[in-house]
């Protein structure tokens, strides 16, 4: 029997921990495994394009244990009543290819996401961090608010998106949380009213094209920009300009796939980006001075993913949910014989039950 964590569980878990601490509890340890990156295989998503979407997968492994996550994103989803972005993952053992927990993801990738934008913002922004303008208030931007108010301090957030219902819905779903009763909500007209005072500027947006979202005169000497949006090829969210900039300082979670998805898609094969990992591990500075433009280019990395599910099965063991299982690999007297122990005579078979 295999441990599954379906919508239901993890809004029970979440409920239970609170959302704030909850993000704050896999940050650390997403930061635990960027701490320990050597040990993990590494590639780019194998991604699978069309005209309108694009599903992919990440797989990773410790060597002990393996996890893959699905994950789609179609941004005309939402106008047919759909999810942008849906995902499930699963984590095996190594030993014996077994897997351990069938998940969703779909919720706990925002989750993660978030957890991930703000512990590299730890790293990289300044540290006298309070006014943070939010760019796209759809699916993500409660998750993003969230995580930066709990685990950097902000507490004022400018609010822009194209669609004002989008920011309405924000503005609600914070209001109705007693954690950020402290979170001022500033609502704006325009993506450089929104940026005019913040220290940081995170940008998620979802039109899969490369947008121009932020551009040079926006950005202060200073800033941490976390650029969210930009995920997969022909999909970006800042102006070139700005990548070029002198202060400039570009964070990837891991460069042979921030260059096929990242903002620095935009840039040749020569243009210098740090692995986020070499900043934790102390191999490369973050943020040299108060005057860098610190630049998280963010495009989500299956290790993260593999965080996120191994802390999603060890939570199972805290009694804040039930624990369920599925039947989804055979269990047999005869490893040997599949077929008699699955199909042959005597094996107990589902009733059919007549309905009408």
């Amino acid at each position: 029997m295999v441990d599954y964590i379906g919508v239901t569980d993890v809004a029970r878990l979440i409920q239970a921990i609170g959302p704030g601490k909850f993000i704050e509890r896999l940050a650390l340890e997403i930061l635990a495994d960027y701490r320990r990156w050597h040990e993990f295989e590494k590639s780019a998503r194998m991604a699978s394009h069309s005209e309108v979407g694009v599903i992919e997968l990440m797989p990773t492994s410790d060597g002990r244990l393996f996890s893959f996550k699905y994950v789609n994103g179609h941004p005309k989803n939402t106008a047919e009543g759909l999810l942008t972005v849906t995902a499930f993952g699963v984590l095996a053992d190594v030993a014996t290819g077994y897997p351990l927990l069938l998940s969703e993801l779909t919720v706990t990738t925002a989750l993660r996401t978030a957890a991930m934008s703000a512990l590299a913002a730890q790293w990289l922004a300044r540290r006298d961090n309070r006014v943070m303008a939010l760019i796209g208030n759809g699916a993500q931007s409660e998750f993003q608010s969230i995580a930066f108010h709990r685990m950097l301090g902000i507490r004022v957030l400018r609010l822009y998106d194209v669609d004002p219902l989008a920011t309405s819905k924000l503005e609600r779903n914070l209001r109705a949380m007693p954690e950020l009763r402290d979170l001022e909500l500033v609502r704006t007209s325009s993506t450089t009213e929104a940026c005019r005072g913040a220290d940081i500027v995170t940008t998620v947006t979802a039109d899969k094209k490369n947008a121009v979202i932020l551009t040079p005169p926006m950005v202060a000497p200073g800033m941490h920009l976390n650029a969210v949006g930009g995920d997969c090829p022909g999909k970006t969210e800042l102006h070139g300009d700005i990548l070029r900039m002198p202060q400039a300082r570009v964070i990837v979670e891991y460069e042979p796939q921030s260059r096929i998805e990242g903002e620095i898609q935009q840039m040749d094969a020569s243009y210098p980006v740090t692995e986020f990992a070499n900043v934790v591990l102390g191999r490369a500075p973050g943020r040299r001075s108060d005057s860098d433009i610190t630049i998280f280019d963010s495009v989500g990395f299956a290790l993260e993913d593999y965080s996120a599910l191994r802390f999603l099965h060890a939570l199972l063991n805290e009694g804040h949910i039930p624990r369920r299982q599925i039947d989804l690999v055979p269990v047999l007297d005869n490893p040997k014989d599949l077929f008699g122990g699955t199909l042959g005579a005597g094996v107990a078979r589902p009733r059919l039950i007549k309905t009408g």
